[in-house]
């Protein structure tokens, strides 16, 4: 039984957000409680301490990322399970949105181009939480980001 509980734990919890951070990897789960039968259900529940690796983006951080989508509002980057939104007043200003181009791109037409699949350097300038969820504004105005 304790190890069929070891195996939903993993199952369910790793890669989690609980809204304030994300559950990369649960380590080991250090006590494992006697079950508890609910009366009139057909299941019983158990408490389970573990410990885990945990990650919480802050304000100020700076990341690396994978562009996952290009707009004329600014483009989204995906930062392991982190979304990341770029608003194009956060670009550079030599780097422009140009309409034209196949794919979608951000480009100062000379050395730079932002692209879906493109590699960058992200500071966070903001965090938002919801249920399950966090998403994040970032910016790649500032020297050596982008």
């Amino acid at each position: 039984m304790k190890e069929y509980l070891r195996n939903k734990l993993y199952e369910d919890v790793e890669g989690t957000c609980d809204g304030s951070y994300y559950i990369i990897c649960v380590m080991d789960p250090t006590d494992i409680s006697e079950g508890r039968v609910v009366p009139g259900e057909a299941r019983a529940e158990y408490t389970i301490r573990y410990r885990a690796v945990v990650w919480k983006p802050f304000k100020g951080e700076v990341l690396d990322g994978t562009v996952s989508s290009v707009n004329r509002m600014g483009f989204f980057a995906d930062v392991g399970p982190l979304s990341v939104f770029v608003s194009s007043n956060m670009v550079p200003g030599d780097v422009r949105w140009d309409p034209n181009a196949t794919p979608p791109q951000y480009t100062n037409n000379t050395d730079t181009v932002i692209e879906k699949g493109s590699q960058l350097r992200i500071k966070i300038m903001g965090t938002r939480s919801d249920v399950g969820s966090m998403f994040a504004i970032g910016s790649i105005k500032e020297d050596y980001l982008g």
